[in-house]
């Protein structure tokens, strides 16, 4: 997966965590709160990949662009 795609994966899965934890609450259910709190989580690891990813590639192409300009 690209960048981009961890971290819209990652904020839907937060966002649908949340809703989860929501619904979870307002209908007293422990099961469906632990559900939500576990997508919510997944969907901070997702973007914490993507963000790794993204400073990766800055971190790339920033030393090739001194290479060539040493060039």
């Amino acid at each position: 997966m690209s960048s981009t795609s961890n971290k819209i994966s990652g904020a839907a899965n937060e966002a649908m965590g949340k809703v989860k934890q929501g619904v979870g609450n307002a209908v007293g259910s422990d099961k469906m709160q632990a559900e939500g709190a576990v997508q919510e989580a997944k969907g901070h690891g997702q973007k914490a990949v993507g963000n790794a990813q993204a400073a990766v590639k800055e971190g790339v192409n920033k030393a090739a662009n001194t290479v060539n300009k040493n060039l």
